[in-house]
């Protein structure tokens, strides 16, 4: 990775930064503060175009919703370089009624580097060296920036509907303060629907973002899996049961991925080879880890990887030569059945005893189906109730032993198949990764992308959403969301210090959309007038024929329209 030069800031240089500012002469205004709505990032840079700029913000939200937009601050004035400034929100009033400003979060969104995929088909395994640019993409804990002029500050506004929240047209203001005096105002308006979210931990919705806890020990460098090291995430998995995660992920064995991530997926399992031919397998890890994430509130599966790791080795320490080996073999050989079946029989029992074994999946990752099919015949040799999850390549012939079946966004599931998988309980899930450009989740994609991904699972009938690295950071993640041969922001969607991003908390948003819809469709199964709008509004979510530009505007129409039906008093 390239070395980060840091501006005054403490934000990368921009690499588009123009040679003088004499484009800013151009403005009417000194001092402008505005809400914005843009499909892509501010440049920091370039003052906002006029179509970005939006007069007068006006949003609706259920009970228990939580709604966002950004504004944006702007100026050419030199006068106050250097001097703070400070975001300040009212509580937001209808009438006796109000929204404690406690529920608001109103912070500056700092700019990290990221690349350009240009004309690119897919972003894997980058051979060439990209553009770089700047991205508002990480929502800082902070309500105070420094001010500087000739540059663009995008802000962030988020508010949280609480649970007895009264229906009506709520007002409230935002002000921006720079040194002691200077005040701008900026007043909204949100109407409360009579409509309310369950909450979180109990949204339909399969989301399954995939976690990494080596990375956060080697950036905070503590013990993994120690009292420090979990009292260091905690609030960052805890951000994460708050979107409806249902998964944890458990690295059984070391390096599942073949080293694809800048921290290596440790073994959460010891694997001890005796001195006699036995196995001895330490739990302790693996065991705080999964006592951990369930007591912040993940506990639908408990995904391990992987009996299939992409580079077919098995690390284990041999108690006769006193030092750790390495075993390469396949599914298809002998001495791959003698290294696993043990393990299997022993991990059985070890999660019955610890009343794991029915939430427990052994998972693979975009594995051949001849592999799938031996590792599956070994794994129900051990145990016949052992479950079993797959992240890849749509297999028909595999559907039925796979309970959490996550695909790719472009790959289509046959209907009988997915009907058929529903009626047992089974989940199915798509998932986007490198080889999507658009929509996505990376820090170039559009703001509007991940919240569109949400919906298109619903359109097609599926129960979530599955993205392969929620927090696998790089070496200076938070300035620079470039990695190696990935596009940027491909290998984590939240920042360390529990610091959210713009893509992590779109997608939230386009969770909520699709609790909406699942619940306007019980309301109104019996209206086929209505049936037919969320019909046809959804229907635009397709994955055929995607049309980047017509994001956005997909978004907002069915956002509009979920928010007009509501129950009558």
């Amino acid at each position: 990775m390239t070395c980060i030069t840091l501006a005054a800031s403490n934000e990368p240089i921009d690499p588009k930064k123009p040679d003088n500012n004499q484009h800013w002469d151009l403005l009417k205004k000194t001092l402008n503060f505005s809400f914005i709505d843009t499909d892509f990032s501010l440049s920091k840079h370039q003052y906002p175009t006029s179509s970005q700029l939006v007069d007068k913000w006006t949003a609706e939200a259920w009970r228990n919703e939580t709604i966002h937009t950004q504004v944006a601050f702007w100026s050419n004035l030199t006068t106050y370089n250097g001097q703070k400034v400070q975001l300040k929100v009212s509580d937001l009033h209808a009438g006796k009624n109000k929204i404690s400003k406690e529920n608001i979060i109103f912070a500056p969104v700092a700019y990290v580097l990221s690349d350009d995929p240009g004309d690119l088909k897919q972003g894997c395994g980058i051979g060439i060296i990209l553009d770089s640019t700047l991205v508002a993409d990480r929502i800082q804990n902070t309500n105070t920036f420094t001010y500087e002029a000739f540059e663009t500050r995008p802000l962030w506004l988020s508010i949280k509907v609480p649970e007895n929240t009264e229906a009506g047209v709520y007002k409230g203001t935002i002000q921006l303060i720079i040194g002691d005096k200077k005040k701008l105002t900026l007043p909204y308006t949100v109407t409360i629907i009579n409509q309310t979210l369950p909450l979180a931990q109990n949204w339909a919705f399969h989301l399954d973002l995939w976690q990494n806890p080596y990375s956060s020990a080697r950036y905070y460098n503590v013990e993994p899996f120690s009292a420090e090291h979990f009292n260091r995430i905690k609030q960052n998995m805890q951000r994460l049961a708050n979107a409806g995660q249902k998964n944890i992920t458990a690295s059984i064995i070391y390096d599942p991925w073949n080293s694809q991530t800048f921290d290596k997926y440790g073994s959460m399992i010891k694997w001890i080879k005796k001195k006699d031919g036995t196995w001895l397998y330490d739990y302790t890890n693996f065991d705080k880890w999964i006592n951990f994430m369930q007591d912040i509130g993940v506990k639908d599966y408990i995904n391990c990887y992987s009996m299939i790791p992409w580079n077919l080795s098995f690390y284990y320490f041999d108690e006769a030569s006193g030092q750790d080996k390495v075993l390469k073999a396949k599914p298809s050989e002998e001495n791959y059945t003698q290294h696993w079946l043990p393990f299997l029989k022993n991990f059985s029992k070890h999660l019955k005893d610890k009343g794991w074994f029915e939430k427990t999946t052994i998972a693979m990752d975009e594995r051949p189906m001849e592999d799938m099919i031996m590792a599956i015949n070994l794994i129900k040799s051990a145990d016949k109730d052992f479950k079993i999850s797959l992240a890849g390549y749509y297999h028909p012939e595999l559907s039925e032993d796979i309970v959490d079946y996550s695909i790719p966004l472009f790959t289509d599931m046959d209907d009988e198949i997915l009907a058929t998988r529903k009626a047992k309980g089974y989940h199915t899930t798509l998932y986007t990764c490198c080889s999507e450009i658009f929509p996505n989740t990376f820090t170039s994609s559009g703001y509007y992308e991940p919240t569109w991904l949400m919906i298109n699972s619903v359109q097609r009938g599926f129960d979530g959403y599955l993205r392969w690295a929620y927090d696998c950071w790089n070496k200076s993640p938070l300035t620079d969301t470039r990695f190696g041969p990935w596009l940027a922001g491909d290998t984590y969607l939240i920042y360390p210090g529990n610091e959210t991003s713009i893509r992590f908390e779109n997608m939230i948003d386009g969770i909520q959309q699709a609790e909406k819809i699942r619940i306007l469709r019980d309301q109104f199964d019996s209206n086929p007038e209505v049936s037919k709008m969320l019909t046809e509004s959804i229907a635009a979510f397709s994955n055929k024929h995607v049309q980047r530009e017509d994001i956005p505007k997909q978004v907002k129409s069915l956002k509009k329209t979920l928010n007009s039906l509501q129950i009558q008093n």
